[in-house]
């Protein structure tokens, strides 16, 4: 049985900016079943996702629904995406 490589961290890349970041610091978002999409907070939900970053420029409504639109192929609905920044991070 192979071994686990404890120091693997896995990364993804944001939609918005292109830049590859460790998984735990973007956020998800999933386009499921029936197009909608939404915010996947555990990271299990099914169907296709994708990930944005927590830098501000990336959480620009219009940059995002850009992202996403090119992404996942669909049209995100008005505030259905609409993350928070959080002011900590700034």
């Amino acid at each position: 049985m192979p071994k686990r490589r404890p120091d693997h961290i896995p990364t993804r890349t944001c939609a918005a900016c292109r830049v590859a970041r460790p998984k735990r610091e973007m956020d998800r978002l999933v386009r499921i079943g029936d197009g909608s999409v939404h915010r996947d907070l555990t990271g299990r939900l099914p169907g296709r996702g994708t990930y944005i970053c927590h830098e501000p420029d990336c959480r620009d409504p219009e940059r995002m629904a850009a992202a996403v639109r090119r992404a996942l192929g669909a049209e995100p609905a008005p505030g259905t995406i609409a993350i928070e920044v959080n002011d900590a991070a700034t």
